[in-house]
Parts: C-alpha cells; sequence; structure tokens
C-alpha cells in the first residue's frame, strides 16, 4: 500500500485525526489594536452582494472585508522591518506549510501570571524530557488564552499599563529565531509577541527576531490541548497574497492514535 493511500484509511478509520486549531472569523473574533497615530486592521466583516432574491435569485454570495492579520494568522518574514527584503505569504514554502509540530504547554504559569513569558531555560528542559525540537518543524506554544476568546476586551486584557498576555522573553525569541532548527513559532494569543512587548529591548522581539531570520508566526490558535506533545504534523493554508505580510490562515494538525 502506497504511503498516501495508508494515509487516507488511517483518516477514515480514526487512526489519524484531524483536529481544526482555526479561531472562526466572525465581526467579534478578536485582533490586535494598536494605539495612536499608528494604523489598525479590519475587523472581519461580510457584505452580502446576494441571497436568493432579485440581486441573484439563485445563490448567496458576500464580499469579504479583512486584514490580513485578523483572527487566526500567518505571519510572513515581510511582515517585520527586520524581514522587509523577505518572503512575502504568497512564497511560503511548502516545507513551511506542511511541517512536524511539538507543543510546550505552560497553561499552569500562565494561570497564576498572564504575563508569564516562555524563557530558553524552559524549551531547553522541555528538550531533556522529550527530545530535540523537530528540524524544520514549528514549536507551539500552549498557554490556555484561547479560553479568554469570547471577546476583544478579555482577549487582550488591557488596563492603563496595556496589555497583559502570555508571550516570550527577548532572549527567548532571539534563540528561536536564530538558535533553533524550527521554521515557525505558533501561539493562542492574538500575535507572537508578549502583551507587554513593546517595552522589551528590542521592543517587540519575537517579531524583530523570527521575521529577521526569515522564519513564519501563527497565532490565535485554538485547541492545542488535543495535541501530543510531540508527533503531531501541522498543515497551515493561508490565502496566497503576492506581496502580501500575512494571511488568514485554517491551520489543522494531523495527530495519530
Amino acid at each position: 500500500m502506497s504511503v498516501l493511500a495508508a494515509l487516507t484509511d488511517a483518516l477514515r478509520s480514526g487512526a489519524v485525526e484531524v483536529v481544526d486549531l482555526t479561531t472562526p472569523l466572525q465581526e467579534s473574533t478578536p485582533i490586535l489594536e494598536l494605539p495612536a497615530p499608528f494604523a489598525n486592521t479590519s475587523r472581519f466583516r461580510l457584505e452580502e452582494l446576494s441571497r436568493y432574491d432579485d440581486r441573484g435569485p439563485a445563490w448567496y454570495w458576500n464580499d469579504i472585508h479583512t486584514g490580513e492579520h485578523t483572527g487566526t494568522h500567518l505571519d510572513a518574514p515581510n511582515h517585520w522591518v527586520t524581514g522587509r527584503d523577505g518572503l512575502d505569504v504568497s512564497q511560503a514554502p511548502m516545507a513551511t506549510l506542511v511541517a512536524p509540530a511539538v507543543v510546550i504547554d505552560k497553561t499552569a504559569d500562565v494561570a497564576v501570571d498572564p504575563d508569564f513569558l516562555l524563557e530558553v531555560s524552559h524549551i531547553e528542559a522541555w528538550e531533556a524530557e522529550h527530545g530535540p525540537l523537530p528540524d524544520g518543524g514549528w514549536l507551539l506554544y500552549r498557554t490556555g488564552w484561547e479560553a479568554h476568546g469570547a471577546t476583544q476586551e478579555e482577549f487582550m486584557n488591557a488596563d492603563e499599563a496595556g496589555p497583559h498576555t502570555p508571550g516570550v522573553s527577548a532572549e527567548c525569541a532571539r534563540w528561536i529565531a536564530q538558535s533553533s532548527p524550527l521554521t515557525g513559532f505558533g501561539v493562542e494569543t492574538v500575535g507572537t509577541d508578549a502583551g507587554g512587548a513593546g517595552g522589551f529591548d528590542p521592543p517587540f522581539s519575537c517579531h524583530h527576531f523570527l521575521m529577521g531570520a526569515n522564519k513564519w508566526g501563527l497565532t490565535s490558535l485554538r485547541n492545542l490541548g488535543r495535541l501530543p506533545t510531540r508527533g503531531a504534523v501541522l498543515l497551515v493554508s493561508p490565502l496566497p497574497i503576492v506581496g502580501g505580510s500575512g494571511s488568514p490562515t485554517r491551520a489543522l494538525a494531523l495527530i495519530e492514535h
């Protein structure tokens, strides 16, 4: 039996399960909100063109209005100034879009401290227990933050000091970008950076280092708790927007039972 035939048989039998990691797109989907004077992305919105009426008697369809970085989305290297000459989202390598994925789980730490930061030492401890990070694969950072996704306010968790959401330290971001074998880094939060990362050195360190190393970010993921610590295959399906800095994305994982 061929490998692909074995895979389709496994999918039918349930030996391999497809897990949807995507936040549904709707007007209430939380988005990143930047302070003035910076420009902000659009919320997702449907504009009805016809619905079985005189505008189109037999069909229903819509225009969609959204930003590249709305909901679950892929960050391309050219999204950040450090990667300005890097790949756009339409140029994402197939080996990046279909790749092995591992999960590091820090939900317990984040439950105590929403500003919790992943450090290099946490990843090194993970590797000591679970083995090396996958060459050309993804590290998915489980924080439990998907539970805060019901409203914009809860997801951003902001006060007068700014947003309070988990992320990675500047040094950890540098290590992921420059020293790890990974192709990308995925999170449950609205962006790959921590809520307080505007005050890091450099600011928004995850974007700064990841994009500068021609690596990829994936945000607003769900259902990471259904994935094994290692052994999943991640499938990322962005729109191939020529010149685009990112795209809303359907993210799926294959797991073996």
